[in-house]
């Protein structure tokens, strides 16, 4: 019971958010986003067809209204037809949103896994030359572009210029051969800028724990390094750490598959998001920015229970 309305009173707290952001979204897409009018019609439209597909796409109707349609249309989850293939979008969603997930989660795992052992590494050997060799390549990762990282990697392993051993684009997948065919280099050019961000920031929370006094007075016991690091370090800042390998879901799972998808072509939702702002596809882009902002409400619920479960002492506010 005690769950319930802690579950009721944030999504309460998050509509807010919800307004907030959706209002200043739908604002930019009606006065500063592409039109399909014309993009429709062609160059030399009459009067009259200009009169029709205005109206069919909705643009007459005062803002107000627009918008109001467009919050009935979250909360009914309702998003109506593509404006550009007339297909229902909830049918385009459910068609994209699983091939996204499938490129981002090994991305996502061994960016963080990698992250959590290369910081451990260095927090261990602070001020050595491990510790120092690591946080070069971590700066040197944080400092290359995601965009300078694709294109390099399609280069080295797709064309022919380079290894080509992966295919330059497309997601022709029907084993699990050919998802580790198409998935390979995107999740190498996602976990290669990651995981400098990640071993920085994890590295940084590990160092302050090491430095504290209950971690001296085990080493002055001589309890073994691994057990100290791994167990002991790690445990008691797993709250920081998944903290931040929570809140980067939302931006992985729409952000970051905006670039990969586009570049390499993936049916995803990144993709279907990058053409629907290229022409203009208000529904589509509607649907996008409402899964986000329930995504992100989603996701301060869940950190709060995943202190719960890994700290008991934590109480849900």
């Amino acid at each position: 019971m005690h769950f319930l309305r802690y579950t009721v009173r944030k999504i309460l707290y998050g509509i807010p958010l919800i307004l907030g952001v959706t209002f200043i979204s739908f604002l930019l897409m009606v006065y500063f986003g592409p039109e399909q009018t014309y993009t429709l019609l062609g160059k030399n439209p009459t009067p009259e067809d200009l009169e029709n597909i205005r109206r069919q796409l909705g643009y007459d109707l005062p803002f107000i209204t627009r918008y109001a349609q467009y919050l009935q249309e979250i909360f009914t989850f309702d998003f109506g037809y593509s404006a550009s293939s007339n297909e229902r979008v909830l049918d385009i969603l459910a068609r994209t949103v699983p091939v996204s997930i499938m490129v981002s989660i090994p991305g996502f795992l061994l960016g963080n896994g990698v992250g959590i052992c290369l910081a451990l590494c260095a927090a261990h050997f602070r001020g050595l030359w491990p510790d120092k060799l690591i946080m070069f390549f971590s700066v040197f990762g944080m400092s290359v572009s995601l965009l300078i990282v694709i294109i390099g990697f399609q280069m080295i392993f797709c064309s022919s210029y380079g290894l080509n051993w992966f295919p330059v684009q497309g997601w022709d997948v029907d084993s699990f051969f050919d998802y580790l065919k198409y998935v390979t280099v995107p999740t190498m050019a996602t976990s290669f800028v990651a995981i400098g961000y990640n071993t920085r920031f994890f590295r940084s929370v590990l160092v302050e724990e090491i430095d504290s006094d209950h971690v001296r007075t085990m080493k002055a016991f001589g309890i073994h390094p691994l057990i100290i690091i791994i167990v002991h370090v790690l445990q008691n800042n797993l709250i920081p750490i998944l903290t931040r390998m929570i809140f980067t879901i939302p931006y992985i799972l729409i952000g970051g598959s905006i670039l990969i998808e586009s570049f390499f072509a993936i049916p995803g939702v990144g993709g279907v998001t990058y053409d629907a702002i290229s022409s203009g596809d208000l529904p589509i882009m509607k649907a996008v920015i409402s899964i986000y902002t329930l995504l992100y409400v989603g996701v301060l619920i869940a950190t709060d229970l995943v202190y719960r479960l890994v700290d008991p002492r934590v109480e849900l506010g």
